[in-house]
C-alpha cells in the first residue's frame, strides 16, 4: 500500500498545555476527560472532526494534536474541562505550533514530552 503524499495528508496543530489540578492527574483520566468535554460541547460529530489526541503527557504539561481547521474548537472544549479524576482542574493552553518538536522548544521549555520508540530493523547476514 502506497503511502498518501504530503500534500494530500490532513495537516495537524499541536497544542502545548499546562494542567493545574489539586493532585496528580493520570495519563488516561486525561484523555478520558478530554474526550468527553469535547463531545459534549460540540457533539459527537465536529468532535471526531476536530481528532483530538493527547500525544504526550507529564509532570502536568503536554501535547495535544487537532486538525488545523478545528483549533478554535478544540481550544473551546479543552476550556471547559473542570475535573480530572474527580479533582478539580482546569487545562491551560500555553501556544500552538505545526511541529511537536517546535511546540516542545518553544513552550514547555527543556521538558522532554514526546519521545516515540525508534526501533531498528536487524538484518541478519548469512555466511
Amino acid at each position: 500500500m502506497k503511502r498518501l503524499l504530503p500534500s494530500l495528508r490532513a495537516k495537524k496543530r499541536y497544542l502545548a498545555f499546562e494542567l493545574v489540578s489539586e493532585g496528580q492527574v493520570s495519563r488516561s483520566d486525561l484523555v478520558k476527560e478530554v474526550m468527553s468535554s469535547a463531545s459534549s460541547l460540540l457533539g459527537d460529530v465536529t468532535a471526531s472532526e476536530c481528532d483530538i489526541r493527547v500525544l504526550g503527557f507529564e509532570d502536568c504539561k503536554g501535547i495535544i494534536q487537532c486538525s488545523h481547521t478545528k483549533v478554535k474548537e478544540t481550544r473551546a472544549s479543552l476550556a471547559t474541562l473542570t475535573r480530572v479524576g474527580g479533582k478539580r482542574a482546569t487545562l491551560h493552553v500555553l501556544g500552538i505550533s505545526g511541529t511537536i518538536k517546535k511546540a516542545t522548544e518553544k513552550f514547555l521549555q527543556n521538558h522532554t514530552v514526546f519521545k516515540p520508540e525508534i526501533r531498528m530493523k536487524s538484518r541478519k547476514v548469512e555466511e
